[in-house]
């Protein structure tokens, strides 16, 4: 069912919202959160598309949010979608005149009763995505630094410069299987881990994280280098006795070394955004190794070792390494 509303207000959605369900035939409200998805004219079809085929394992209402001119009179156009292959609800919000500075107060009382509330920006992003209007609404805000056009290190700075707890990025999501696949590495190999090495395309956020996370959980110094990609294309581990290594040159399919053992080919295609973002809503507390990840950038940005990561940076300490000295230290004194 569709439904095209023009000219109208908060109220009035919310009400066509009910009349709607109720022709479908389901009153009731089956679904778990409010996903907004705040994205233009240009993105709107992928970001929807994205967001309803990730209803199907998340039930939601989706609010998209398009902010048009400021210039003119003050007006919202809705539009809802009801049923059609969707799970849940989807509803495109395109604000006009003084709305466009003031969407929030549209969103507000579209969300769903005591649910949990994610924005997702698809595109562009704010500095400070908890300081948003819309953002401020949200336990989890969503944001991609990889597809910013230009400036993703830039962008992904920013991100950690201005973290707050429940912030993510779809650049660290990316990391999910190569992170998996290096633990289980060094659980099959336990050996002394020497130094490490990152290879992917140039002003890849997600390498830039990748290196991050080896330095923090490692200890060690993290070469960054440049290829052509598709992403991230070689991690590798230096030990005495030869690298471990994961190497993706095709963007589809791994190589998996281990020195010693045979070669073997592993699954590491690179994920569709509907994928990732799946996989960011089945957890909506905070991610507590993220956070670390956004310390290390913000203090290699800060000068305190290299925002790209090709310079051997100083390694971070984690809260977790923090409390096991001071239980050393402790037990030492005792």
């Amino acid at each position: 069912m569709n439904i095209d509303l023009t000219e109208t207000n908060a109220g009035a959605v919310a009400s066509a919202l009910v009349r709607a369900r109720r022709s479908a035939g389901s009153p009731a409200m089956g679904m778990v959160l409010t996903l907004v998805v705040v994205t233009d004219e240009a993105g709107r079809y992928d970001a929807m598309k994205t967001a309803s085929s990730v209803s199907a394992e998340h039930p939601s209402r989706v609010l998209g949010v398009i902010r048009r001119a400021a210039r003119g009179p003050a007006r919202l156009d809705a539009s809802i979608k009801i049923g059609n292959n969707v799970s849940g609800e989807a509803v495109l919000l395109r604000t006009s005149g003084e709305l466009v500075h003031h969407a929030e107060s549209i969103v507000l009382p579209l969300l769903l009763p005591d649910s949990p509330v994610v924005v997702w920006w698809p595109q562009h992003a704010p500095d400070d995505l908890a300081a948003d209007p819309l953002g401020s609404l949200a336990q989890r805000r969503i944001s991609d630094s990889a597809a910013v056009g230009r400036g993703r290190r830039g962008a992904l700075i920013a991100q950690a410069k201005h973290y707050a707890p429940g912030n993510t990025d779809l650049a660290w999501t990316r990391l999910t299987p190569w992170r998996a696949l290096l633990a289980a590495a060094l659980d099959q190999h336990p050996v002394k881990i020497t130094g490490a090495a990152v290879v992917a395309e140039r002003a890849n956020p997600s390498a830039d994280l990748m290196a991050a996370w080896l330095q923090v959980c490692l200890g060690v110094d993290v070469e960054r280098r440049a290829s052509r990609g598709p992403g991230i294309t070689d991690v590798r581990l230096q030990t005495r006795h030869g690298d471990i290594a994961v190497s993706r040159p095709s963007g589809r399919s791994a190589t998996f070394t281990i020195p010693g053992e045979a070669d073997r080919p592993v699954a590491l295609k690179r994920r569709e955004v509907d994928e990732l973002l799946a996989e960011e809503l089945r957890r909506l507390d905070e991610d507590n190794v993220f956070a670390t990840m956004m310390r290390c950038v913000a203090a290699w940005s800060n000068g305190r070792g290299n925002g790209s990561a090709t310079k051997r940076a100083k390694p971070v300490r984690t809260p977790e390494k923090k409390e096991k000295k001071k239980k050393a230290s402790n037990k030492a004194r005792s």
